[in-house]
């Protein structure tokens, strides 16, 4: 039999990493952009800083679910606390309507109020922080799908909204400084354009971690590749129940396996952990298969 600790304590660390590495950016940017936006008279800056400032707050959500969801199973955790990570994703896109709601109320007050157009020296500034963050995703992103976490890469996806953020209050402010007397309020309405963005990743980050908090089964060929494999054993007739479920970093199986009915309980038993270990060794994500054996014989099949 396949002995397996719950979690790979080289994926959580991987996965730890990088969001501890993504809080530090987003501290200096948060520093450097709503100078920036102040001394430059920018509020789609300004906005960019409050959405990177919810990012550390989220990034700190993340790395915490992340240890949460390493920790190993206990008495009253049997299955582990991988559901701590899905919630942490969720988390973090609720944190970011939050902050999309903010910016699109100042945004419009704003729009509604006369003032001068931006610096144009804010412009070399977004220039910086679009390649950054636009960098940190794409490296964020990776660990992710290496370590298969949401969270992961719901930490990603706020990366990619503040270079998004940031490109819309480029464009805005160029506008602006083109347009000239008249166009002062492009940057404002950039930050309203940004806002309604965040508000799509945030749905975007929601869905997959909602579906795995309610154990709904994961996108893929999951289910013909358990079937494939458990009929490589000796003594397997058919499957007739499959179901997968992800928890945190892991994969959990429920499968019923139909054997000859005229086999004995202890070559039934046999086969089923030749199945349970073939299925660990050819899929190492999947942590653990709830197996129960059914006889293939009618008379002896009660369900």
């Amino acid at each position: 039999m396949v002995e397996k600790e719950l979690l790979n304590p080289a994926r959580a660390a991987k996965g730890q990493r990088s969001t501890l590495i993504g809080i530090l950016v987003n501290v200096l940017l948060v520093a450097g952009k709503g100078t920036a936006g102040w001394l430059g008279n920018s509020y789609a800056l300004i906005a960019d800083a409050i959405e990177s400032a919810t990012d550390v707050f989220t990034s700190i959500i993340v790395w915490l679910g992340l240890r949460t969801a390493a920790k190993a199973p206990d008495n009253d955790h049997p299955y582990g606390h991988g559901k701590a990570e899905p919630l942490a994703a969720i988390v973090v896109s609720v944190s970011l309507i939050g902050a999309a709601i903010l910016i699109a109320v100042q945004s419009t007050e704003n729009i509604m109020t006369p003032h001068r157009a931006p610096a144009s020296f804010t412009l070399w500034v977004l220039v910086i922080i679009v390649i950054i963050k636009e960098l940190m995703f794409r490296f964020v992103e990776k660990v992710g799908d290496e370590v298969q976490s949401n969270a992961v890469k719901a930490d990603a996806w706020h990366h990619r909204s503040d270079a998004i953020t940031s490109l819309t209050a480029f464009i805005g402010i160029s506008i602006a400084l083109i347009g000239g007397k008249g166009y002062e309020s492009a940057d404002d309405w950039a930050a309203l354009i940004a806002a309604a963005v965040i508000v799509f990743n945030a749905y975007r980050i929601f869905r997959p971690s909602f579906a795995e908090i309610m154990d709904q089964a994961p996108a893929g060929n999951w289910v013909e590749e358990i079937e494939s494999v458990s009929r490589t054993v000796h003594g397997v007739e058919a499957i007739e129940k499959c179901f997968v479920r992800k928890m945190g970093f892991e994969y959990f199986v429920d499968l019923h396996v139909i054997v000859d009915g005229a086999l004995s309980v202890r070559e039934g038993h046999d086969i089923a952990h030749s199945v349970k270990s073939a299925i660990l060794e050819n899929m190492p994500v999947i942590y653990d298969v709830l197996l129960k054996i059914e006889p293939s014989d009618p008379r002896n099949h009660n369900g």
